[in-house]
């Protein structure tokens, strides 16, 4: 099997907005606590950017905290989903590569889910150009806790359906520390954090979320009928009353602008 683009799979979510909406994860209370640690000031009244902002999921918890929130998404299909979602949210179609904004004029630019789209030598000179002097920039993954056996054993599978070569479902290399800004000139100090939770759904939620990933959409609901037909009956022999337990570590690092 051919990998697709890494553009290819960056647009793939414009088809699949509303299935998005309904079926991606959320993020934890204590990911905005820590958020708000590392960068030692509170998200009520700051001035946030939500970049790669996507359907909204992210965007309505800044804002839930407090926060005085734009969001900034590239793409048509995810952009009329968030308009759907937030109808009284402000939002600019751009991309992290060239932000639509004034410099020093933010207190947070984040990406959930998002920052692996963008390219570092350009995402990373603007991120430090649009916050303010103290400001941060934070990124965030949910990514599967891979030690679980089995998502473990779901994670093999796809491999062995995609190949391994380019089977992981973030697209662009993920979280990976030593990944994230690659390729910059600048790099501000950053610290991480790994912090653990979970929700318990539905199989059918279940497989609607991970179909939802790009490795999945670029291939097409054909291509991939015969996997998730196979996968559901994995899922209900370890999970006979029909409910996943979903882990997921979520990957948090805040770098602090000077």
């Amino acid at each position: 099997m051919t990998a697709p683009s890494r553009s290819v799979r960056a647009h793939s979510f414009n088809a699949a907005a509303a299935q998005y909406a309904a079926n991606r994860p959320s993020y934890p209370p204590v990911l905005f606590d820590t958020l708000e640690e590392l960068a030692g000031r509170p998200l009520t009244g700051a001035r946030v950017a939500d970049v790669g902002a996507g359907t909204g999921i992210a965007t309505a918890l800044l804002g839930a905290r407090g926060a005085r929130v734009v969001g900034i998404e590239p793409g048509e299909g995810m952009a009329a989903q968030f308009r759907r979602t937030l109808p009284d949210v402000p939002l600019l179609r751009a991309s992290g590569d060239a932000l639509p904004l004034a410099s020093a004029s933010v207190d947070f630019l984040t990406y959930a889910q998002a920052w692996h789209w963008t390219d570092p030598a350009r995402s990373v000179p603007e991120a430090l150009r649009v916050l303010r002097p103290g400001g941060s920039l934070a990124l965030w993954w949910n990514m599967d806790a891979g030690e679980v056996p089995w998502i473990a054993a779901q994670t093999e599978r796809i491999k062995r359906f995609f190949g391994a070569e380019h089977a992981t479902k973030s697209g662009a290399g993920g979280s990976r520390i030593e990944l994230v800004f690659e390729g910059a000139a600048e790099l501000p100090p950053y610290t991480h954090r790994t912090l653990r939770w979970s929700r318990t759904v539905p199989i059918d939620l279940h497989l609607a979320n991970i179909g939802s990933h790009s490795i999945f959409l670029v291939q097409g609901e054909e291509t991939t009928r015969a996997f998730f037909a196979e996968e559901r009956g994995h899922l209900h022999a370890s999970f006979p009353d029909g409910f996943v337990e979903e882990v997921y570590d979520v990957a948090l690092i805040v770098a602090t602008r000077p």
